[in-house]
């Protein structure tokens, strides 16, 4: 009896294993983010410790970027998904400045996750309070993120459009400093210069930081002229950053310029990796995105969809449809 009803064990599970579902092969990812210490590397750990959660086999390693060279990475392959800001990342497409040629390789797990502000911060103890003002004095003492930022490039645009440079200050016996965004944060806290341009989601722990520091600042309204011209002419959007998001840095609301974050993949990603990412996205929207960072807590999977800057990908708009009421 016993040998009998062993065999035919065996025998059912020999014929019940086509019938298995074989476990998915692991996939590991890279994601091409921001700077250390930065609001993209932050949120893109913990995206990418979320979608493990939902999908074991799905493994994402995030290394540092910044937004100008992202988009090149991604569209050459390098790293097969990276953040993107949306009004740069559909000039990549496009091959317009500040891009030499057009990156027909992106798509995008949508758009809109997580709103920037431009924060220019200057020093409380004195100078002038005016952005213009500020920029074009002589012996100007001036820091923001590397070149291949993205906040960068929008500071060179402010600079043009007053009439100065990054060399013309520093042909003037001013300093422009560029390096990581703890690099001239320390910088403006020990007096190196005495001001600072980072494009950071709120609240960026830098302004935090800083405010919480032995040497403070306030933070500089965008003048409207400039704010227009930044919307006109490379497609910025308009914003606040409401009273007390910084305390000590400010005294009421900011008027400023914004962009938005998009999620740009390959042409080759795997379409069944771009739909169950941005699927687990779509079911944690709200209070655990928000948790991961507070620029989060907006993103809409209904509106994430038609942004219209890079293709989407088809697995994501597989996941857009069923879960974000897109059209077939």
């Amino acid at each position: 009896m016993s040998h009998l009803w062993t065999r035919r064990v065996l025998a059912g599970g020999l014929l019940a294993a086509p019938f298995l579902r074989p476990a998915r092969a692991q996939q590991s990812l890279e994601w091409v983010a921001g700077s250390l210490g930065g609001g993209w590397y932050t949120m893109a750990a913990g995206l990418s410790a979320l979608v493990k959660d939902e999908n074991p086999d799905i493994q994402i390693r995030v290394v540092p970027g910044g937004g100008l060279a992202n988009a090149t990475r991604v569209n050459r392959g390098q790293s097969p998904m990276g953040w993107g800001i949306d009004a740069f990342a559909a000039a990549a497409r496009q091959g317009e400045e500040p891009y030499s040629e057009k990156h027909l390789a992106l798509r995008c797990l949508g758009s809109g996750y997580s709103p920037t502000e431009h924060n220019f911060l200057r020093r409380a103890d004195g100078g002038p309070a005016d952005m213009k003002a500020i920029l074009t004095q002589k012996g100007l003492k001036l820091a923001c993120p590397q070149r291949s930022s993205t906040d960068e490039m929008t500071l060179r645009r402010i600079l043009k459009f007053y009439g100065t440079s990054p060399e013309k200050i520093r042909a003037e016996g001013g300093t422009y400093l560029n390096g990581s965004y703890s690099d001239i944060g320390g910088a403006f806290t020990d007096g190196q210069v005495d001001y600072l341009y980072v494009a950071l989601a709120r609240p960026a722990s830098l302004l935090t930081e800083i405010a919480q520091g032995r040497r403070t600042g306030r933070l500089v309204e965008f003048p409207a002229d400039l704010r227009k011209h930044l919307i006109d002419q490379y497609a910025y959007a308009e914003g606040v950053i409401p009273a007390g998001t910084y305390p000590g840095l400010q005294t009421g609301e900011i008027n400023v310029t914004t962009m938005d974050s998009v999620i740009m993949v390959h042409e080759s990603f795997a379409e069944e990796a771009a739909y169950r990412i941005t699927r687990t996205l779509i079911r944690n929207k709200g209070p655990r995105l928000t948790a991961i960072h507070s620029s989060m807590g907006a993103w809409n999977p209904a509106t994430s969809w038609k942004y219209q800057g890079l293709p989407l990908h088809p697995g994501a708009a597989r996941a857009f449809r069923e879960g974000a009421g897109m059209p077939a």
